[in-house]
């Protein structure tokens, strides 16, 4: 299972990409082969503002529908339109193509430092744990 390193994590399992005062977010490789095949996924238009742990979306697989919930707070200033049309490309590319929003930071320093948020050796732990 790929797990970029130079990403961030968190316990609902979403990934963060901090670029600046920027971030995009998707969920892991490891939640999208959980889910299964990914069929419907709803995201906040741009301008939407949230905290962090706050639910910004839904994602639907066969299987289940499950809340997202924003790893950092901010505002959304992009989605990934990509995914109204083939949101399987959240299965096939969660890292790259399947990302879902990009987010303009209320605190980058803040964000970088959080306790909430893990380095992929200790996400690879918790999935590990179960």
């Amino acid at each position: 299972m790929q797990l970029p390193e130079n990403l961030r994590y968190t316990r609902d399992h979403e990934w963060l990409r901090i670029e600046g005062d920027e971030a995009v977010v998707g969920i892991t490789e490891y939640a999208a082969s959980e889910l299964g095949d990914i069929v419907f996924v709803e995201l906040p238009a741009a301008g939407t503002t949230f905290q962090s742990a706050q639910s910004f979306g839904v994602i639907e697989s066969v299987k289940t529908a499950s809340d997202l919930y924003a790893p950092a707070a901010g505002e959304i200033i992009a989605i990934n339109d990509a995914l109204a049309d083939k949101p399987e490309l959240v299965n096939n590319d969660p890292y790259g193509e399947g990302w879902m929003i990009r987010v303009r930071l209320a605190d980058p320093a803040a964000t970088e430092s959080s306790d909430q948020l893990m380095d992929a050796d200790a996400y690879r732990e918790l999935i590990a744990a179960g």
